[in-house]
Parts: C-alpha cells; structure tokens; sequence
C-alpha cells in the first residue's frame, strides 16, 4: 500500500505591511509585489528550478481592478515561468490559508510535488484599473435590516427585519459578538494594548526584520518594517477613542485591526521532492479545517474550524504549544480563545493584527510565517493557526515545525 507522502513548507518570504491609503505602498500593484515575494520564497531554495513547480496559488479577497481576472497567472508570468500555470482563491480572510490547503491537497493526493501558496491584498488599490466601486453583493433577497448599536443586548438582524447581507459589516459583526459574549470595552483595549506590547517586545530583540522581505518602492526607497504598529499607546488613549459604530458601541479603531496592504508566500513541497533534492523542510501540514456559522456572528468562525482541524489531526487544545489567531477584533479574538480554552500567554506571542495589520488575502500565508517563526524562536514543535472569515467562516491549520 502506497503511502502518501507529507505536505512540508519549504520557504517562506513575506513583505512589509503598509498602512493602507496614506502608507508606503500605496503605489505598487498587487501583482508586482506579489512577483517580488515568491520570488523572494524561491530564492531560499535554489535546489529547486522553478520551471518544476506545479501551481501557483495566490489568494486574494478582491480579485478585481488590478487584483482582477487571475493575478496568479500574472505573478507566474512577471517571473518568467510561463509553463507554470496559477490559479487565484478567494476565502476573503483566510484566502491564502485556502491556498496552502489546496496546495497540501494536491501533494498528498500525489498530483504535485512543488506549489507556490501565496496570498495578496492592496487595499490602497481597490478599483484601480477597473472601477473605484467595491462588488456590490447585496442581493436583493435580502431584506434590510433596523440598525441597533449599544444597548448591551445581542439580537439578530433577522428578528429586526432580516439579515441585510451575507457580508455584514465586519464592524457590526465584532458589536454582535461583544453583546452576545459579554466583551466589555475595557477587556476589548486591554487585549490590543496587549498585542501592541507584545509587537514592542518581539520587535526591540530584532524578531520582524529576521521576518520582513524588504522592498524597494518606486522613489527608490527601500521598506524594511510593517508600518501599523502603535508602541506608544497607552490605555488611557485607547479609552479615548470613539466607537467605530454608533452611540454605546464598545468596538473602536484601537482595539481593532486597521486597513492594509502586504503579500506573502511560501513553497509547498512533497517531503519525498525535498529530500531527493536535499532541502530541509521548515514544517509540515497536519491538518486544516474549514467551517460556517451565522454570517453575524462571522467573529466566532475559529472556533468550530479549530475543532475540526485538531480532531483531524488526532490532537486537543492541551497538544498545541503555539496559536496565531487573527486579531480581527478584540470582541471575537476573546470569546474564541475562551470557547476554546486556549492560554492567552501561548496566543499571539509577538503581538497580532492589532499592531501589525490584516492585508485580508495575505494574511494566511503570513500568520503562517510568524507561527513557524515563533515556534522556532521558543523551541516549540506543534502550532495553529486560526481565523474569522468574512461572510460567517473560520478557518484553521495545525503546523509541525521541523527546523
């Protein structure tokens, strides 16, 4: 009996994040960056020729403007590789999470034995090249919504008139799970406050620049951190800040990830390849699990995802050493790891989006960087990573450092 062989991460490269609209990278395409980082992945491999790879897999929440038709094909061809086909995904959040799950996929069913997984989002360049109007997905079967912020009390949309959307407002979704869960504003910024100290922590022994691809950008300069981190917030100026939605909301811009812009990438190989070409994984892919919940409560989607990941993989909670969770949201970050029982000091350990910022389809990908880099700095072996998805999804991967 024939046995398949492991998925095992390669390479990794992973750009700055910019702030999006008034930050660095406001200027470059998507596509260009993204050719920068795989390039930069497969740098770390010269053993393998990548006229050999077999995909290339680039999530992407908004394939559209410069984003649009198949930026994976783009990226392939921008490096030279026109034999390589691409191909792009979209699973908003956790885009580039799904890309590395179709990648692992594919090796053990043995139809690849090399696969770029990358994933990309210029928030700053929504539109361009095509239309500056985001998709409109608001079908009209569903019926609008009463709008109710701060009264403390968790009651859906579709007992005040119907759910207005599948992609409720990610906003509201974090004030829906705060009323359900009982998240006080208070806990909300402590938690960002947290996430900020720990990004301080990591970044002052030099952990970010052992992580960060620099990039040149177009005035010649070259960007060598992520530009969204707030070392110097206390929390008294988190209190300060107003809720992002209505009077009596406890969700703010503090204790909320901001808007950006990144690539990232790495190499999936069969371990079978690697080691006939004598190249020593990083990791291998246990498991990866996917689930949907109310598209209202989008925040709470690590939590089942979670659960099937770890039981495919023959694990509980007490098995993991390490967790990234995005920080979407303090609201839904809190109720996750409590549903979970997860320990807060194993989570987020060099701070989170919070701080470094959620380039929604890179974000996958780099979160699964930072994971592997974490693990390897505190000599730990098991990981996971987990995310909310937009549209009421969660998604998760459980990670075996191997160097």
């Amino acid at each position: 009996m024939t046995t398949s062989p492991d998925a095992v991460i390669v390479a990794t490269a992973r750009s700055p994040i910019g702030r999006a609209f008034k930050g660095s990278m406001v200027d470059l395409r998507a596509d260009d960056l993204t050719a920068t980082i795989v390039r930069a992945a497969l740098d770390e491999i010269p053993q393998l020729d990548p006229a050999e790879l077999d995909d290339v897999m680039v999530g992407c929440a908004q394939p559209g403007g410069e984003q649009g038709f198949n930026i994976a094909r783009v990226v392939s061809v921008l490096l030279g590789l026109d034999e390589v086909p691409g191909t792009t995904v979209a699973r908003y959040c956790s885009s580039s999470l799904q890309t590395t799950r179709m990648a692992m996929h594919a090796i053990r069913s043995g139809e690849a034995t090399a696969v770029v997984a990358a994933g990309v989002e210029m928030v700053s360049r929504f539109g361009k090249g095509n239309s500056d109007r985001l998709p409109d997905t608001r079908n009209p079967r569903f019926m609008p919504a009463e709008e109710r912020v701060g009264d403390g009390a968790w009651s859906s949309a579709r007992d005040l008139g119907g759910l207005p959307d599948v992609y409720v407002n990610m906003l509201r979704t974090a004030e829906n799970v705060a009323a359900r869960e009982g998240v006080s504003r208070e806990a909300q910024d402590a938690f960002a406050l947290e996430s900020q100290k720990r990004w301080a922590a990591a970044e002052g022994r030099g952990r970010w620049a052992r992580e960060i691809t620099p990039i040149r950008l177009l005035d010649g300069r070259v960007l060598e951190y992520d530009e969204c981190p707030r070392p110097m917030t206390t929390a008294e100026k988190l209190a300060e800040l107003k809720p992002a939605v209505g009077e009596g909301g406890t969700v703010t811009a503090g204790n909320a990830c901001p808007l950006n812009d990144g690539a990232a990438a790495m190499v999936v190989m069969s371990s079978v390849r690697a080691r006939e070409l004598g190249i020593k994984p990083l990791a291998r892919i246990v498991s990866t699990g996917v689930s949907a919940l109310d598209p209202e409560l989008m925040g709470l989607g690590p939590v089942e995802s979670s659960r099937r990941a770890l039981k495919l993989a023959g694990m509980t909670v007490g098995d993991i050493d390490l967790v990234e969770i995005n920080e979407a949201f303090s609201a839904q970050v809190l109720p996750s790891c409590d549903r979970l029982g997860l320990d807060l000091d194993r989570v987020n350990v060099c701070g989170g989006a919070i701080a470094l910022g959620h380039p929604f389809g890179m974000t996958g990908v780099r979160m699964a960087i930072t994971l592997l880099n974490n693990l390897r700095e505190r000599d730990e072996t098991i990981g996971l990573e987990t995310l909310c998805v937009a549209g009421g999804q969660g998604m998760a991967m459980v990670v075996e450092r191997l160097s």
